[in-house]
């Protein structure tokens, strides 16, 4: 070809190229959004449980025909495209309460899933089986699009609401009520017992059942005996049963928790525990003694007995009770010790020990040590704090001094006058 030729050639190609179509368009004529639900995870659930229902919301839509065609303009939306969704989880007949509102969760493409969950609770009560929630969706989808020239094009949607269903199960379970508490001999520092009367309020019957009791976090009461062996425990059943509890010395005199729950075989042949119940345990004063005596006058070197009175300022009785009397430089006792016995709460008792303080003692008040052994209602043997007893030394009187130095003057003119009368006689 000639120059010439080429040269008039090249506007045909270019004009070729400007009014020809850049690409082919695409539309589909067929398709729509399929929707599915089904529970991610367990749809398990006991009575009483706070729980989250996972949601796997699936769009299994297929678009059928597509063309492809210059001309055609794309579409900006699949036919199978859910829009703008809307999801709510209904109760229906079952006792599950929703306490999650509807959910906006935006558009879904088909072959796509998306997680959306929802909050519940299950009531303790709730009677076990297995329910079909509803699960309603609100959404759009393109329905038909009409092309109109080569520039335009008018979208028809259409709003669908459809509700799909997820089974879920409530298990049995055995569940308890606590009829009724009572304590005894439950004091700060001692043991008592706590009596529980137990109710099987549940669904289930429970094999191989043990009531156990534990300490709630750092609670003064903890359990001596924690578990009793129930064995079967049928729906409706009560039980009785006792524990021994301590108490630590420097619980104040007030309620304290303590946790209670059983564990048993369930229908499944699995060995479960119960939700835990937390009960108030009252406490009783700690056992306390004080010295009601007026204070104790002694001289130097003098031996004395002396009589302190004790008061029980606690709350509970003691038994064997005997007190003790420390004696420490400059005193000493032969005898420290004597017995209280019985002494209920506010009961004064009188106790008498021998003492004996240096003739060197310096005059000022002391302060001996005095405490108390005795048995608790559960025949523990416990020993009280140490209480002060106030003794104070003082100087002699003189008084004294002379009747005393008298007392040997006459003795010392009688025994001359004896000794000289049996000489005479002589």
């Amino acid at each position: 070809m000639s120059r010439l030729g080429y040269e008039m050639l090249i506007p045909l190609i270019l004009a070729c190229i400007v009014i020809g179509p850049v690409s082919a368009g695409e539309k589909y004529m067929a398709g729509s959004p399929e929707l599915t639900a089904a529970v991610s995870g367990t749809n398990e659930f006991s009575p009483g449980d706070d729980a989250s229902i996972a949601v796997r919301l699936q769009n299994q839509g297929l678009n059928e025909y597509k063309f492809v065609q210059s001309g055609i303009i794309d579409r900006d939306d699949l036919p199978n495209t859910a829009k703008l969704m809307m999801v709510t989880l209904g109760q229906g007949d079952s006792p599950i309460i929703i306490k999650s509102d509807p959910q906006m969760i935006g558009d879904l493409k088909g072959g796509s899933s998306i997680l959306v969950n929802f909050n519940v609770k299950v009531p303790r009560n709730a009677t076990a089986g297995t329910f079909d929630l509803p699960l309603n969706v609100k959404y759009t989808y393109l329905w038909m699009a009409d092309q109109y020239g080569t520039d335009t094009i008018q979208y028809r949607y259409r709003e669908e609401d459809e509700t799909l269903t997820l089974p879920v199960k409530i298990k049995p379970e055995l569940q308890f009520s606590i009829i009724s508490s009572d304590t005894e001999h439950i004091n700060a520092g001692t043991e008592g017992y706590l009596t529980l009367v137990i109710q099987n309020t549940g669904q289930e019957d429970g094999k191989k059942a043990v009531l156990k009791v534990a300490r709630s976090d750092n609670s003064p009461v903890i359990p001596t005996d924690s578990s009793t062996f129930i064995g079967d425990f049928p729906a409706g059943a009560e039980i009785t049963s006792t524990f021994k509890i301590s108490v630590k010395s420097d619980a104040e005199s007030k309620s304290y928790p303590l946790d209670v729950y059983i564990n048993y075989e369930n229908y499944e042949g699995d060995s479960v525990d119960t939700k835990w119940t937390t009960i108030g345990i009252p406490v009783g004063e700690k056992v306390g003694f004080t010295i009601i005596s007026d204070p104790i006058q002694i001289s130097p070197g003098q031996k004395k007995v002396i009589t302190i009175q004790y008061q029980n300022t606690g709350g509970a009785t003691i038994y064997d009770a005997q007190a003790r009397i420390s004696a420490v430089d400059p005193f000493t006792s032969d005898d420290d010790s004597a017995y209280l016995g019985t002494l209920a709460p506010g009961e004064t008792t009188e106790a008498s020990f021998e003492i004996s303080v240096d003739s060197s003692a310096n005059k000022k008040e002391y302060g001996l040590d005095s405490e108390i052994q005795y048995r608790d209602a559960l025949d523990n043997s416990i020993i009280s704090d140490p209480v002060k007893v106030q003794i104070t030394v003082i100087e002699g009187s003189k008084t004294g001094i002379i009747l005393t130095i008298g007392i040997i003057a006459v003795l010392l003119i009688g025994g001359g006058y004896w000794y000289y009368q049996r000489r005479q006689k002589k």
